[in-house]
């Protein structure tokens, strides 16, 4: 599975982005992870497509959303991010598994086994 992310970029704290993560074929689960500098990798956002159940990280719950992308032909997930704060700036990675992970690995990276690039997301005060 070849997983291409896009959509980052640099904002104003408050505004909003949108990340994609386009998939070569579907996938039973896909998360979003961040590495922010000097700091490990953080588990984000995931949805899963055996029950369309989604999960995130505390800090980002009622700001990000986390959704497949209604353009089925490109097996694309995105992340809608509202209210950014300074403290969302990351390298932002999507993740994929062909089989849906469960319940209780959803977080870990461990359960995604491709990878896309990561896309940049910078906010400013």
């Amino acid at each position: 599975v070849q997983l291409q992310a896009f959509g980052g970029g640099v904002v104003q704290a408050g505004n909003s982005l949108r990340l994609s993560c386009a998939a070569s074929e579907r996938t039973g689960g896909t998360a979003w992870f961040r590495q922010a500098p000097g700091k490990e990798r953080e588990f984000v956002a995931a949805i899963r497509r055996s029950i369309s159940n989604t999960y995130y990280v505390d800090s980002v719950k009622g700001r990000f959303t986390i959704s497949r992308d209604r353009d089925n032909t490109k097996n694309a997930v995105c992340l809608q991010m509202n209210s950014l704060k300074p403290e969302d700036t990351a390298v932002y990675y999507c993740a994929a598994s062909l089989s849906s992970p469960i319940l209780s690995a959803v977080r870990d990276p461990r359960s995604y086994s491709y990878w896309g690039q990561g896309t940049e997301v910078t906010v400013s005060s």
